[in-house]
């Protein structure tokens, strides 16, 4: 490709799961690859989760940016062009819309780490949990050769990787 891969990824509130792995796929993407984030329902302040933003700082990884914001952003004709939708939760996978262009699609799902009653201890021992599992995905993606980041075997590789 001669422009960045485009990748965003999907979840409801767009507010722990898909901000993490916007956040480290720009971290760990060297340029090849441009995270984005949305949700179907976003947090109304726009503001990630609290714990989200510090899992983030705490491994190093730039926060700023990182807002809440509908799947809408990326529907309209000012979208900016979307190569792969990554769902990584399953009401997303359910309710994902049709993006311009027809971008790949996979799902990876995660259990989300700010889910329940459990203390903030313990809800950032879950946040740091998802951070490596993304971190173990995408280091696979970003380190994928570049004949399987065609736009005609994308699908296929980005799907593979919700193996591991």
């Amino acid at each position: 490709m001669t422009r960045p891969l485009s990748v965003l990824f999907l979840c409801t509130h767009n507010s722990a799961r898909s901000v993490l792995a916007e956040a480290l796929l720009n971290h760990l993407g060297g340029g090849r690859f441009i995270g984005h984030s949305a949700g179907s329902t976003p947090r109304a302040n726009g503001r990630p989760n609290p714990l989200a933003l510090q899992t983030l700082q705490d491994a190093g990884i730039a926060i700023e940016g990182l807002h809440s914001k509908s799947w809408d952003v990326f529907i309209g004709p000012d979208a900016p062009p979307i190569d792969l939708v990554i769902t990584v939760c399953g009401n997303a996978e359910q309710a994902c819309p049709m993006f311009p262009g027809a971008p790949a699609t996979a799902h990876w799902g995660y259990d989300d780490p700010s889910a329940g009653d459990a203390s903030d201890p313990i809800k950032r021992i879950a946040f740091g949990q998802t951070l490596q599992l993304l971190r173990r995905r995408l280091d696979a993606f970003v380190n994928l050769p570049d004949d399987a980041l065609q736009p005609e075997v994308l699908q296929q590789s980005a799907r593979a990787l919700s193996t591991i």
